[in-house]
């Protein structure tokens, strides 16, 4: 009886978000919102029929979330085309590198002053926090290969880079919780600064070296040979794990070599394609004949790519389904109240104080406009990124982090609430803008 409940609820669940999606769009409600609610009414206080324990199932929901995030990191990279040259790419490297490392400190010293906490656990919520969502976010970011807005160049940019960029802070603050006594300076090490700097450059020549390789052999077996032809789906999950293996083999940060991959995989379409959009490329597709398109010297690259980037996006709307609903049900096991004054405190501190001057202080001098700005300000969205790396601290025992798991989990809440509602009305306000500017 408790499997067919669940294929009722799954199957339900698929079904009216058949449905209902493009609903939602026209509403001040996202996705992500219905998601969590499902979560929450399939736990104890509802069905019953779900109870995911964030303390004692933490290695398992961190595993369902680091496969959500790498979905959503190769398809966010797959869409960016544009060429690694061209100065829109300063905008998301400067919201992943220097807004990232603005904010931790930022959060760490609130943590500290404010809510009274050793440096450790200061510092591991900040790092735990500080990432925006590469999932959640889809509303704002770039909708397809096409889509060159500076703005959601920048928020899919920064979303692809600094979930990976969070994880040396992470492990710093998991070894100072483990070591209170030791002081910051010891942690930050030669040794620690050079793996740290290895994980991140490491991983993307490890990831864009994949990315190049596979598709160019792809596309050499299709157009010279007529092989390796469909199984789009096989030849991206293929890439996806191989590059975050090999990125972890190599001890560097295997969601940068996912997001790498993807952005690899890009780049070596666009140069085949030249000026013309993928879809241009392609052109008309004879349905009874698909594999004539797949095989074409001049088509292969940009019907691999976008066939691609279409399974990937399909995969990213289940990963999302998946794991809010997760999130959601975890909520309602909590041993201790969800809401808080300090909890609702720190999610205000970072959404209307430290992410404004994060992105003020590391925008300065770009050419985004201020209404530019303004949105990329507000829309840092923190969702599963930040739950990940809550999962991870407690899978590596550290006991200090209990305290901190009600925070962060208030925190994606409250991101989900407050951004999915304003999503919606603010890129509406935003598309008028553009077409009033251009």
């Amino acid at each position: 009886m408790r499997e067919t409940t669940w294929f009722l609820v799954v199957g339900g669940v698929f079904v009216v978000m058949g449905i209902a999606g493009s609903m939602l769009k026209r509403l001040p409600c996202s996705s992500a919102m219905l998601y969590l609610a499902i979560g929450a009414a399939l736990g104890t206080p509802g069905a019953g029929i779900l109870a995911l324990d964030m303390f004692r199932d933490a290695h398992l929901l961190r595993v369902l979330t680091e496969v959500a995030l790498l979905v959503s990191l190769f398809a966010i990279g797959l869409r960016l085309r544009a060429p690694l040259a061209d100065p829109v790419w300063g905008l998301p490297l400067r919201l992943g590198v220097l807004a990232m490392l603005i904010t931790i400190p930022l959060l760490t010293a609130f943590g500290m002053v404010v809510l009274e906490l050793p440096i450790g656990p200061a510092l591991l919520m900040a790092a735990i926090l500080a990432p925006t969502d590469p999932v959640l976010a889809h509303d704002v970011q770039v909708q397809d290969s096409r889509d060159q807005d500076q703005m959601r160049f920048a928020l899919s940019g920064e979303g692809g880079l600094n979930d990976g960029a969070a994880m040396p802070f992470a492990l710093l603050g998991i070894a100072l919780c483990a070591q209170p006594d030791k002081p910051i300076a010891a942690a930050l090490s030669p040794v620690f600064m050079a793996h740290a700097l290895w994980g991140g450059i490491g991983a993307i020549g490890i990831g864009a070296a994949l990315g190049w390789a596979t598709t160019h052999v792809v596309a050499w077996l299709r157009t010279q040979h007529a092989q390796a032809l469909g199984l789009e789906g096989f030849f991206a999950l293929g890439l996806i794990v191989l590059s975050y293996g090999a990125a972890e083999l190599a001890h560097t940060y295997g969601f940068l070599a996912v997001f790498a991959a993807g952005v690899a995989m890009r780049r070596v379409e666009h140069r085949a394609s030249g000026e013309r959009t993928a879809q241009a490329t392609i052109g008309t597709v004879d349905p009874q004949d698909i594999q004539a398109t797949a095989a074409h010297p001049d088509k292969a690259h940009a019907y691999m790519a976008e066939s691609i980037l279409g399974f990937t996006i399909e995969l990213e709307k289940i990963a999302e389904m998946a794991t809010m609903i997760i999130i959601g049900n975890v909520l309602t096991t909590l041993p201790v109240p969800l809401f808080s004054p300090c909890n609702a405190m720190v999610a205000a501190v970072l959404f209307l104080l430290v992410r404004p001057l994060a992105v003020g202080m590391s925008l300065a001098g770009s050419r985004a406009s201020p209404a530019q700005r303004r949105l990329m300000s507000w829309f840092g969205i923190r969702g599963i990124g930040s739950f990940y790396y809550t999962a991870f601290a407690l899978e590596h025992g550290v006991q200090s982090s209990t305290a901190i798991v009600p925070t962060a989990l208030f925190t994606v809440t409250a991101s989900v609430v407050v951004h999915g509602i304003s999503a919606t009305p603010l890129m509406n306000w935003y598309q008028r803008w553009r077409q009033a500017h251009q």
